[in-house]
């Protein structure tokens, strides 16, 4: 892999890590407690803002997941092991980096 094809996956990495950031300040009020007035409020709305709370918080998780392959991807990038799959060795084509960046394995051994 050349330096110009590690340079676009390193901006791309960067560019959805600074996503990330954006979208986590976006999801923090949706995460808080949701404190309900009882009287004013039906039960389905307090179950409705529960289950907003509870997607909300399952959001925060897949993007917390998301940005540690991004930031590993980057490691492997530092540590000159980006494009090499985990299982096997063998490089990870550019059609399946060009996907997802932050790829550990190549396609055959992602099948299993």
């Amino acid at each position: 892999m050349n330096i110009d094809q590690l340079a676009k996956y390193r901006q791309r990495l960067d560019s959805d890590l600074a996503a990330l950031d954006r979208e986590d300040n976006l999801g923090r009020e949706s995460q808080k407690t949701v404190t309900l007035d009882q009287q004013s409020v039906g039960r389905l709305s307090r179950m409705d803002a529960l289950q907003q709370q509870a997607m909300a918080k399952a959001t925060q998780t897949r993007r917390l997941r998301l940005r540690q392959r991004i930031k590993a991807a980057i490691a492997r990038m530092d540590d000159e092991e980006f494009g090499y799959c985990a299982s096997c060795g063998e490089d990870i084509s550019s059609k399946r980096l060009d996907l997802d960046p932050s790829a550990l394995t190549c396609v055959s051994c992602a099948r299993g």
